[in-house]
């Protein structure tokens, strides 16, 4: 592998003659600059990723903000992740994931400080999320996973979390399904103002309200004892439960356990849909759940496309688009084996 060295050598320039062609930092000669850049070619020279960084006074660096707990990345939040390192990788930029939530902005504000990243996309993001404000007053250039309550002024890639709760109760009313209960992420998720579960909520209540049904929704922790004391919950206030939609990944096992330990099988005597769960995830489960399958790993690529455009156009391009998971249909899912007699409407419970 050809070096530095190499390249001094063969243009018959110094060292730091090549180095000041690579960063920029001091006028050199077009004659120069010519014989160092023929010497590079004819050696095939790749010049590491801070060298071309300098040269353009960028670090070819690019942060994944998304907050983490002990439990790391599942499956459906690697997609995410994988799709906007391809996307980066692709386009000559390296991708760093930094685990920095809304209650580390001062770590925020020193990562912003030091100009390491030349743009970031944000994940996990809440309606009034403060990491946005932090990024913005820095002039950083960023692109949300996710949505704020208020958009203006900003680029991001969203599921359409109206379309799919729609599409996911569409499904099970379809079948026969007139008790369904909507198992949420916790209490203190929607407290915090966490978008997606506040959409889901209020997307499920009108879906249901469309067909005539009663919504009834369950906050769970994230973990398998959360969802056994979900569908404990369920089952208290819908006793007639037939179907449970579940955006909870962790807690979904739970509430699969719970269902087994009362006897009661899947999907004869309870249907389950998983929404935004990777295919992987699904197949997990005994039987493989019918999904509102996520679009992870387009979110990513096309989330890194914007923030691109952002840092190579003038930089009042925005980008705003609603990606809707896809059904896919397997067996968890069935005619109820006793159909639930239709109820009255009304407001949905929040399990307290």
């Amino acid at each position: 592998m050809a070096t530095m060295h190499d390249v001094a050598r063969l243009a018959r320039v110094s060292v730091s003659t090549v180095s000041y062609v690579l960063t920029g930092t001091r006028p050199i000669s077009q004659a120069t600059r010519d014989k160092v850049l023929a010497a590079m070619a004819e050696l095939d020279y790749q010049p590491n990723a801070m060298a071309r960084g300098l040269a353009s006074r960028r670090s070819r660096i690019l942060g994944l903000l998304m907050p983490m707990d002990e439990r790391g990345l599942g499956a459906t939040e690697t997609a995410f992740v994988t799709g906007a390192a391809a996307a980066a990788s692709a386009a000559g930029y390296h991708l760093v994931l930094s685990p920095v939530g809304g209650g580390d902005l001062d770590d925020l504000r020193r990562l912003a400080s030091q100009r390491m990243l030349d743009g970031v996309v944000l994940m996990e993001v809440q309606l009034a999320d403060e990491r946005v404000t932090v990024l913005r007053d820095a002039g950083v250039p960023l692109v949300l996973i996710g949505r704020t309550g208020d958009t203006s002024g900003l680029s991001y890639v969203d599921i359409d979390f109206e379309q799919t709760v729609r599409e996911a109760v569409a499904h099970l009313v379809g079948l026969g399904h007139r008790s369904i209960v909507y198992v949420n992420h916790s209490a203190a998720t929607l407290a915090s103002g966490y978008g997606p579960a506040l959409r889901t909520r209020d997307a499920f209540v009108a879906a249901m309200a469309g067909h005539g049904l009663e919504p009834v929704m369950i906050p769970a922790e994230d973990s398998a004892a959360g969802g056994r004391a979900a569908l404990a919950a369920a089952f208290a206030q819908a006793p007639e439960l037939t179907a449970v939609l579940a955006m909870n990944e962790t807690a979904i096992f739970g509430i699969l356990g719970e269902l087994t330990g009362r006897g009661l099988s899947v999907p004869d005597d309870v249907s389950v849909v998983s929404m935004v769960t990777s295919p992987q995830v699904a197949e997990l489960a005994t039987p493989a759940l019918t999904a509102m399958t996520s679009p992870g790993s387009a979110m990513g690529r096309i989330a890194i496309e914007a923030l691109l455009r952002h840092l190579d156009g003038p930089g009042d391009e925005r980008h705003q688009q609603l990606l809707p998971c896809a059904l896919e249909t397997r067996g968890s899912t069935a005619v109820p084996r006793r159909p639930a007699p239709d109820t009255p409407g009304r407001p949905p419970t929040d399990g307290g």
